[in-house]
């Protein structure tokens, strides 16, 4: 596959060389960061949302804010691995740990794949089903085909496709947009709630390690550095010190964009549910509320948003997974196999009657078991001075990545364990 066209590299090198320059200039650079946000904007995240606004009203956005930031990092630093070595994380995985070890972590990334397919295609059904009173099996038909003929543009590189999800990427922010100016904002309680950290009893604590836990998305890491690897050429160290400040901007630009759909999120949910229906948590319940709180409109609006979740991520989750596959076993099999072997789990899901919500749940806790392996092996590879060079990160960026890691991973660990029933003291009822 072609990553990108003759004239966007023509014009690409003409902005290395210093022959043109301004902020349009940066717009041809434009692309891996946006993609990747999509999946910090996945339906998975609506349902944590909802819940931390109708429980908590504005006093869990901090944690949002602080998820945000942990995500930007290690973003920044799966793009900076593509552009300094060429390969992404999967192929350097493979290049640089036993084969056992990379036997193994293909396959948990698989697992995860499935996992992240089945959020994705479940928000994606949710909404057409809600919207148009299609049942729900129906709606997952729907999205299997959008999502296959989206994924069809790939074949013409990955520009096109960059400009799709960001099409999406806009219409679910415009939807947010929209809702925050339908609901009553209380915007100083908001802002109180970025700039003072709080968790007001026990049960908060359990949806902010929800929120931080289940940020930072496995696929997301593989494919940020896919994305970045071949896209520009470089020829000598200072124009891949400017591609580098090009990749750190967009990560900055469109992961801010990611945390504030999220924070509009919270900020509607608070809006809408707080006072009087603070039980609300699911995706079905909450539309079905917003519609006499906030009107039909507002309603609409959030199916719309819902769909184009589902719809942008479940396509960003079948590349990632062609790329994880090829990158690790130096396989690739046709677009349409890869969209049949992880969209195969959410229809089982499905048919099996297990419950939406239940299912998005259990697809969070696969995420969360998945999740180390390519935190840990990203880290270590930009650590490393013989992979990266004089690009090596800085001891400081290092100690925040580390940081950022392990707050993360121990996060995912406490929810995993209240998942399955073990009890922490910390995280008893009152």
């Amino acid at each position: 596959m072609k990553h990108i066209s003759d004239r966007t590299q023509r014009g690409m090198s003409a902005v290395l060389a210093g022959k043109i320059g301004g902020w349009r200039s940066r717009l041809l650079f434009a692309g891996p960061a946006i993609i990747a946000s999509v999946a910090y904007m996945d339906p998975g995240n609506y349902a944590t949302n909802i819940q931390a606004g109708a429980g908590y009203g504005y006093k869990l956005l901090w944690v949002v804010l602080l998820a945000n930031l942990i995500a930007m990092l290690f973003q920044a630093l799966s793009a900076r691995l593509g552009i300094v070595t060429g390969k992404n994380l999967a192929e350097l995985s493979r290049d640089n740990f036993s084969r056992p070890v990379v036997w193994i972590m293909w396959a948990v990334s698989e697992v995860a794949a499935m996992a992240t397919d089945l959020a994705e295609f479940l928000g994606g059904a949710i909404g057409l089903s809600l919207l148009f009173g299609f049942p729900l099996m129906a709606g997952m038909v729907i999205t299997a085909i959008i999502t296959y003929a989206i994924l069809m543009f790939e074949r013409h590189g990955f520009r096109p496709m960059e400009l799709i999800i960001g099409a999406f990427v806009s219409v679910i922010g415009l939807c947010y947009l929209a809702e925050i100016l339908i609901a009553e904002v209380d915007w100083i309680a908001a802002a109180a709630g970025m700039a003072q950290p709080s968790l007001p009893d026990t049960a908060a604590l359990t949806i902010a390690v929800g929120i931080i836990g289940a940020t930072v998305m496995p696929h997301a890491i593989y494919l940020h550095s896919g994305l970045t690897q071949a896209r520009a050429v470089v020829r000598s160290e200072d124009e891949r010190r400017t591609v580098l400040r090009f990749s750190n901007s967009e990560v900055i630009v469109a992961l801010a964009v990611a945390g504030m759909v999220n924070m509009a999120m919270v900020m509607m949910a608070a809006s809408a549910f707080h006072q009087g229906h603070s039980e609300v948590a699911e995706i079905e319940t909450a539309y079905h509320t917003l519609t006499p709180l906030l009107g039909a409109a507002a309603a609409g609006v959030f199916l719309i948003s819902l769909i184009a979740s589902g719809i942008s991520s479940s396509v960003v989750g079948t590349m990632a997974g062609q790329m994880i596959m090829q990158g690790f076993l130096r396989i690739r099999i046709p677009i349409w196999v890869r969209r049949l072997v992880t969209m195969v789990p959410a229809f089982a899901v499905v048919a099996a009657g297990v419950n939406a919500t239940q299912a998005l749940v259990i697809s969070q806790v696969i995420l969360s078991i998945a999740l180390p392996v390519p935190m840990i092996a990203l880290i270590i590879f930009v650590s490393r001075r013989e992979i990266m060079g004089t690009f090596v990160v800085s001891p400081l960026v290092r100690v925040l990545a580390v940081i950022g890691a392990t707050a993360v991973l121990s996060l995912n660990f406490v929810l995993l364990a209240d998942v399955f029933g073990v009890t922490f003291p910390f995280l008893a009822s009152p």
